[in-house]
């Protein structure tokens, strides 16, 4: 294995005390600014935010822990590791539950604490997002990090009392990463919680989207937001990925079919037919809107996928969260709030920036993620850039990258 290379200095000792020699990266910052699909000439509708990132949501953070050891056969329980855990903080470090609704287009995969959401209406702490295997372990870790940092209201006449029903999803790694190896845990659940931050969101093979794959490419984390403006008020719709889903034949890139223009750099495990995968989709929004709103705009996301070629296989599972964050501090358990919320009837330029953020979150993953060598050697391929710029220029789609060094 390699020896321990640390992104955040702050937690080293932890790290170093805790969890074997591994090489692990946790960045929501990254030093170098990366390469994007917009940077490459990818045509997309919308006008983005700023960083053209969920966190672009005012309050909302994302941290990650990426797992990366070993080479070679596989060895389960040592190895190799391409895994990890992403954190998603609606309001950061604050504990302020907010509005929710969640929706499966296909349920082949998990997401845990729904039926409370379906039920309440509320997301009561993050969206951590893992393997399909260490969905328990990150379950049981989020519960004791709430536990541990208190993060959350304890009853009046009963100051003790703590419970919790954390929300965590998971898309399946196996063709790359040991993933009975059960090599996410606490000490890396906390990490991605605890280094979760604003500003830029690290993308590709990164937290939980570290060994995933995409259209028969290398996939992983990517993310998007919308601005738009309504009632004469400006909102922001987010979206992160964890995108693992989907063949190569139906690929298609801002109505481009890409996938049918670059046929090799198959992986050499085989004729991989991502019909068995997943795609986990992250909705955040600062438009004030209710649970039953915020399922209309987590149903929307999947319109975004179908840009790209999804059309929801059997074996895939596509599960969608929404949340705002506005009406700050109207949770409690005890009293009565008043809050405000969009009428339905305009709703409708949501609806589009959440499948246009959706769109381009997906790309941003695959344009972000490097080629990886996993167990037993088996390679996922990046998507070349510069033949995807070929395709899109031979269909007449291809924008002028505004700094052409970045190709």
């Amino acid at each position: 294995m390699h020896a321990p290379k640390w992104t955040f200095h702050s937690f080293l000792l932890l790290l170093l005390v805790s969890i074997p020699p591994m090489t692990i990266a946790q960045s929501t910052n990254p030093a170098a600014e990366p390469v994007r699909a917009r940077d490459l000439g990818v045509p997309f509708d919308g006008n983005p935010g700023p960083l053209n990132a969920i966190t672009d949501v005012p309050g909302v953070e994302v941290g990650h822990t990426t797992l990366i050891s070993g080479n070679g056969k596989l060895v389960t329980g040592k190895g190799p590791v391409r895994t990890g855990v992403t954190a998603i903080l609606p309001r950061g470090k604050t504990y302020d539950p907010v509005y929710a609704g969640w929706f499966s287009l296909n349920g082949n995969g998990e997401m845990t604490g729904t039926t409370w959401i379906e039920e309440s209406g509320w997301l009561e702490g993050p969206v951590m997002i893992t393997n399909t295997h260490s969905v328990g372990t990150v379950r049981d870790a989020t519960i004791e990090w709430a536990q541990k940092k208190k993060f959350f209201q304890p009853l009046a006449n009963e100051p003790n009392t703590f419970w919790m029903l954390p929300v965590v999803a998971e898309t399946y790694d196996g063709d790359l990463n040991d993933i009975n190896g059960f090599h996410v845990t606490k000490v890396h659940t906390f990490a991605a919680l605890d280094n979760a931050k604003p500003g830029l969101v690290a993308e590709g093979n990164v937290g939980g989207g570290t060994g995933m794959m995409t259209h028969g490419f290398k996939g992983g984390i990517g993310t998007s937001s919308r601005v738009v403006t309504l009632d004469g008020k400006t909102y922001t719709v987010g979206i992160l990925v964890q995108s693992n889903y989907g063949i190569r034949d139906t690929f298609t890139v801002a109505g481009v079919p890409v996938g049918r223009e670059i046929t090799d750099l198959t992986t050499t495990y085989g004729d991989h037919n991502q019909e068995n995968g997943s795609i986990i989709i992250v909705v955040a929004t600062d438009a004030p809107l209710l649970p039953h709103q915020l399922k209309r705009l987590a149903q929307r996301a999947a319109m975004g996928i179908a840009r790209n070629g999804s059309y929801a296989s059997n074996g895939s599972g596509d599960i969608f969260i929404a949340f705002s964050t506005a009406n700050p501090g109207a949770w409690s358990r005890e009293k009565s709030a008043e809050v405000t919320s969009l009428a339905n009837d305009s709703m409708s330029l949501l609806f589009r920036a959440t499948v246009e953020a959706t769109e381009e979150a997906v790309i941003n993953a695959m344009v972000a993620a490097r080629t990886m060598t996993g167990i037993n050697g088996n390679t996922a391929h990046a998507l070349p850039h510069d033949r995807l710029r070929g395709a899109l220029r031979k269909y007449g789609r291809l924008n002028e990258p505004k700094n052409p060094a970045k190709r």
